[in-house]
């Protein structure tokens, strides 16, 4: 898939959401979407995240982070660059452009924003909103200590390709959860990370009729 074949689709799809134009509702909207369990907090906290689309000279790859041991929340999880939205940031891709930064050191001139896509909700009360940036290659890496453990790049067709998109579960709260998995060799890309790629897929490879 060529860059401007994703930037088409996604700018579109972005518009839409923005205008309220009618979309079709996307694979995975939170954390519970395929567990029939949703808890409702009384008040969303608002984050945004990078969706990171590095154009390399050999591909597109996918931008993650792997969070430290340490992290209160989500320890040693597969992630994109992101986090709370502060009262600073203007907008959603402001909150995702810093947080790069801040995380993996990628200043936002090496980021030609899309736009954002689907919302997606998390057991822990976050409404995060998605920002896919295509990553002009010549950015160097500088992680957050505190904050990521490791910076790696997963070939954008491996998240394309629905042979790898595995559905697991675990106990949580004495019940079932179910959730997507997208392993990509020692990396378990899972939770909201995977359900954000579920969501990307499908604006990326479903008919034009089936999106809109």
């Amino acid at each position: 898939m060529t860059v401007e074949e994703i930037v088409r689709r996604v700018r579109e799809r972005s518009i839409r959401l923005a205008s309220g134009l009618p979309v079709a509702t996307p694979p995975i909207g939170n954390d519970f979407s395929l567990s029939g369990i949703v808890p409702i907090p009384e008040t969303w906290k608002p984050a945004s995240v990078l969706v990171p689309l590095v154009n390399r000279a050999a591909g597109i790859t996918v931008l993650l982070t792997q969070r430290t041991a340490d992290m209160p929340s989500h320890a040693g999880q597969v992630a994109f660059p992101g986090g709370r939205r502060q009262a600073s940031d203007i907008d959603a891709a402001a909150t995702a452009l810093r947080e790069t930064e801040e995380e993996v050191g990628i200043p936002a001139r090496f980021v030609d924003v899309v736009g954002a896509v689907d919302l997606y909700h998390t057991g822990t009360g976050y409404e995060i909103t998605p920002i896919v940036g295509i990553v002009t290659p010549g950015f160097t890496i500088r992680a957050d200590p505190r904050e990521v453990a490791d910076v790696f790049e997963v070939p954008l067709e491996h998240f394309l390709d629905e042979v790898n998109h595995k559905i697991d579960s675990r106990q949580y709260q004495g019940r079932e959860r179910r959730y997507y998995a997208m392993p990509y060799g020692e990396r378990y890309i899972w939770g909201a990370t995977a359900g954000m790629l579920k969501n990307l897929h499908f604006i990326l490879t479903a008919k034009e009729t089936e999106v809109a």
